[in-house]
């Protein structure tokens, strides 16, 4: 399996409910670094996995929507607790929509799988990965 992995960052505020999240439950901040992996059995004619241009600005463009947000604003997210790992699943959805769409060029289309990896510090990360 070829694999090329691109990487952004994001900065949010956002609140948890639960005991499970003892001090977590007041609003709080991260700064995410995100990685994301574009993975396909065989690698295209021009011996590519993905287009990294037209990854990096799709990347890009589907963090902006959550860049210096706070989480506990966002319509979408009403009563859920944007978790790291949530979030990882948010952006891996909005990024095989955009491959499906064919925003990242012709080459997407042979990308199988996909992990969105969020690092909310240097400890600690979380990941959604899953077959296109």
């Amino acid at each position: 399996m070829y694999r090329l992995c691109v990487r952004d960052h994001f900065m949010i505020a956002h609140s948890f409910n639960g005991e499970i999240f003892g001090p977590a439950q007041r609003t709080h901040g991260a700064t995410y670094v995100v990685d994301v992996t574009f993975m396909r059995p065989e690698l295209d004619p021009d011996g590519l996995v993905i287009d990294i241009g037209l990854a990096s600005e799709t990347l890009k463009e589907a963090l902006a929507d959550y860049n210096f947000q706070n989480l506990d604003e966002v319509a979408a997210f009403k009563g859920k607790n944007t978790t790291t790992e949530f979030m990882a699943g948010v952006i891996f959805q909005a990024l095989a929509k955009s491959i499906k769409e064919g925003r990242m060029g012709t080459t997407a289309q042979g990308i199988t799988h996909m992990e969105v990896k969020l690092h909310e510090s240097h400890v600690a990360w979380a990941s959604y990965e899953g077959a296109l």
